[in-house]
């Protein structure tokens, strides 16, 4: 019984993150970063030398995927409170933004110094 609680929960969450990166999918920013996966994923398990380096490659390159989704869930909360300028409003969107700037810089460094370093 107790297991098919949890069965049911699972599928539930899975269906909830599924509508997630649908609902992601619509945003431009997402899909330009979805391109940057598909043409730089492949080339980092052919230039890492080791299983480590390739983690780090593709991982710098999910990461700003995870980035993005959170910005993108800031922007729909903000936008759900109300369509008025507000100062908090705009710095907690202004922060989302950062955060991805921040994810894209990570990568560049990775790259960089793996590549490079």
């Amino acid at each position: 019984m107790f297991e098919r609680k949890n069965e049911s929960h699972l599928i539930k969450s899975l269906g909830w993150s599924v509508q997630g990166l649908l609902a992601a999918w619509q945003e431009t920013a997402f899909r330009q970063e979805i391109l940057l996966l598909i043409l730089f994923g492949p080339l980092a398990l052919f230039l890492g030398q080791n299983g480590v380096e390739r983690a780090l490659l593709i991982g710098s390159l999910l990461l700003i995927l995870i980035i993005e989704v959170l910005n993108s869930a800031v922007e729909a909360a903000i936008d759900r409170i109300g369509t008025e300028q507000h100062p908090l409003s705009g710095r907690a969107k202004d922060l989302a933004s950062a955060a991805v700037f921040i994810s894209l810089i990570n990568a560049a460094l990775i790259w960089l110094l793996i590549l490079f370093g």
